[in-house]
């Protein structure tokens, strides 16, 4: 398993070179996309990147039940990172791939980082409802309101996934984790 989570940070790390060589392979002219949807990818791949970490944490310090979910966010978030990078490649789009959380992630994984015991148990949970609540928002606004159709067909596709991780989520922390707050990175 520890394996899969190395290899699955080598392909995340490498998401930028690949998107790089795809929209600078030669005969084929890099495809220009929207700001909506550059941002949506980056999006996509910045949550992928912190549910991926906050996953491997949660194998080490996270409960049982927490153990479980986190398997199954590196199984799924590897799949759509994997997907993107695989949309990209295929219509050579032009779009910088983040390949590390950005600040507000970053502080997220630094608080899991620092909790065990119950205190990561009950941070973990919590910041797992609101990272799926968001993710959950970005794909229904990209799904109704994209402009890239292989993309938008996607997000609406995935959707379903997403709100499936949420009511685990949910689940994960009992009462703690239905009534997150607004900043888990404060927690």
């Amino acid at each position: 398993m520890k394996g899969a989570a190395i290899l699955l940070s080598c392909i995340l790390l490498a998401t930028p070179a690949a998107a790089q060589t795809a929209a600078q392979a030669p005969g084929a002219p890099p495809v220009a996309i929207s700001s909506t949807t550059a941002g949506f990818i980056q999006q996509v791949a910045v949550s992928d990147l912190y549910e991926t970490a906050a996953a491997r944490l949660a194998l080490a310090r996270g409960t049982d039940a927490q153990k479980q979910f986190a398997d199954k966010m590196l199984q799924d978030h590897g799949k759509t990172s994997a997907d993107v990078r695989r949309m990209i490649a295929n219509h050579g789009l032009k779009v910088d791939v983040p390949s590390q959380p950005d600040a507000r992630h970053q502080a997220m994984l630094d608080e899991l980082n620092d909790k065990r015991g119950d205190a990561f148990v009950a941070a973990y949970a919590a910041q797992q409802v609101q990272a799926h609540q968001e993710a959950v928002e970005l794909f229904q606004s990209y799904a109704s309101n994209g402009d890239f159709p292989e993309l938008k067909q996607w997000a609406a596709q995935t959707l379903p996934v997403l709100e499936h991780h949420l009511k685990m989520a949910q689940q994960l922390g009992g009462d703690n984790a239905a009534t997150v707050g607004a900043s888990p990175a404060t927690k």
